[in-house]
């Protein structure tokens, strides 16, 4: 039985202590706010670089987006048909709800939150967004998602081919389907797999990744990384386990379960940076909310949710319900945690940029991973 030493941070994203206390729990599991620790000084700290943030800042931050994530779901149930969508407004420290008539407005402000009056409804915006999502994208379009704080779907373009036939003929056609906005970027997205380098987290053939979150039997991860049925190596080049299952064009997700010699715990790793993260949950954050991204070649990052359900046109093929951040990666920190307080967010996809000039990241959502598996995330 192999088994990894406890204080080697480069082991995988996942390993730590044996002696952590743990319970199952299943994928929407979360801890009453009172029940949680407070933040620790590494997490402040890396909020204070990555945010600009001072420490009282950051702790009011992280406790007002704590809030954040319980009332967004109780203003989606309040607000029903004529909900907008909503989003996390650090300028404020309060949730925006937008709904379409004033009639819910008055009962989601008894939540706490604020309210915008809007002409369309996430549905509606949705449904738009599906009928894009079956359109045929060209290079030069990067991605198309819902933007709340617009009330309209935007599709986004590499600025260099922003005049280029196929990328207007697309944008034209995506109008035709319901209220559409475009914006522009400096770059298409890319997916963050790298060669191997020896001592870092799993490699398949000649693939190095990183781990994303333990669920009970193994862990989850990028799709592109490895096909189902291809074995993993762990960071000693031994035997680590095997992709059960794995999705990649159109989703950016895998499954693979681990040997005997291997164990899982709630953990995502700080890199000295921070303090190793406990998991206690999945409760997802809103548009807005800050976020910190673990992998296995720039270690620790964090930035802010910039959009959810984006559809991303990779040159392999399109990914769907990815969520964007401002959070950099690089090469080989594909399938590592996005992590938000101690609530699992998603498996890192891919991106543009890099960590010393900056850019964006995509993750694919964990809720949706567990839920395509059958899967139970491993919590503390």
């Amino acid at each position: 039985m192999r088994r990894l030493p406890l204080l080697r941070a480069a082991a995988a994203a996942l390993l730590l202590t044996a002696a952590l206390s743990t319970t199952g729990s299943g994928a929407a599991a979360v801890e009453p706010a009172e029940a949680r620790p407070p933040a620790s000084a590494g997490l402040l700290d890396a909020l204070r670089t990555d945010l600009g943030l001072t420490r009282h800042q950051a702790e009011q931050r992280l406790a007002a987006e704590r809030t954040a994530v319980k009332t967004e779901q109780r203003a989606e149930r309040i607000a029903g048909a004529a909900y907008g969508g909503s989003w996390f407004e650090p300028a404020t420290g309060r949730l925006v709800v937008a709904v379409t008539h004033e009639k819910p407005a008055a009962e989601v402000r008894g939540l706490g939150a604020e309210t915008r009056i809007v002409r369309h409804s996430a549905a509606l915006l949705d449904r738009a967004k599906t009928r894009i999502d079956a359109m045929p994208a060209p290079a030069g379009v990067a991605g198309w998602h819902v933007d709340p704080r617009a009330n309209r779907v935007v599709v986004t373009v590499v600025r260099a081919d922003r005049n280029d036939r196929a990328v207007r003929a697309f944008v034209e056609r995506a109008r035709r389907a319901g209220p559409v906005d475009v914006s522009e970027t400096e770059r298409a997205p890319v997916t963050y797999a790298a060669g191997t380098v020896g001592g870092d987290p799993y490699y398949t053939g000649n693939v190095r990744c990183s781990i994303g979150f333990s669920v009970h039997g193994g862990f989850v991860t990028a799709g592109h990384c490895g096909r189902a049925g291809a074995a993993v190596r762990g960071w000693d080049g031994s035997a680590m386990g095997t992709f059960q299952g794995s999705s990649f064009p159109g989703d950016d997700y895998a499954y693979v379960s681990v040997h005997s010699g291997w164990w899982t715990v709630p953990v995502v790793l700080g890199w000295g940076t921070v303090p190793d993260r406990l998991v206690r949950g999945s409760a997802e954050a809103p548009v807005g909310a800050s976020i910190c991204r673990s992998g296995s070649t720039t270690r620790w990052h964090c930035g802010t949710v910039l959009a959810k359900n984006e559809t991303v046109n990779y040159s392999q093929g399109a990914v769907h319900q990815m969520t964007k951040t401002s959070v950099c990666a690089q090469g080989g920190d594909s399938g590592g945690s996005f992590i938000s307080g101690d609530q699992a967010q998603g498996v890192t996809s891919g991106g543009w940029g890099n960590c010393s000039t900056g850019g964006e990241t995509w993750f694919q959502p964990v809720n949706e991973i567990l839920g395509r598996y059958g899967l139970t995330l491993h919590t503390a």
